[in-house]
């Protein structure tokens, strides 16, 4: 099993292209992980394949603390898919289409960030997911 986040456009500033990478790196140790970079919402749309679970991330989502996105991160792995696909859309969003074949929307925040932040903000809640799913010191709770 793979997991992808999928963008629009390449990461523009670079503590967010170094941030996306020391946490690539990390996510390395858990699983297959990598960002895909697409062109447009088109090209977003024709990158999913059949059997991909679809997450977006989107403002609009449902929030979850940390050990909960590590439980539903376990039951998605669980349930069987060849890729997980998070997606962050462009500046408008996603299509309807698109929106359409998620199998699920998360929320970062009720906040709006830029897109880079975005991904390196998902990249940190998913390493810190599978450092909880293994009972690994990382995080700590209140």
């Amino acid at each position: 099993m793979e997991i992808i986040l999928l963008v629009v456009g390449p990461t523009q500033v670079d503590y967010a292209k170094a941030g996306l990478a020391d946490f690539a790196q990390r996510i390395s140790h858990y699983a297959k992980f990598r960002t895909e970079s697409v062109r447009d919402r088109a090209a977003q749309h024709a990158f999913l394949k059949p059997g991909d679970l679809l997450v977006l991330l989107d403002e609009r989502g449902q929030q979850l603390n940390s050990i909960e996105l590590s439980q539903r991160l376990q039951k998605w792995m669980n349930s069987g898919p060849k890729r997980i696909v998070f997606a962050v859309g462009d500046a408008y969003g996603f299509s309807a289409e698109f929106r359409a074949q998620a199998q699920y929307e998360l929320a970062l925040s009720k906040m709006t960030f830029p897109h880079d932040l975005v991904r390196v903000l998902f990249a940190e809640q998913l390493y810190r997911a599978f450092t909880i799913l293994r009972n690994e010191p990382y995080h700590h709770e209140g």
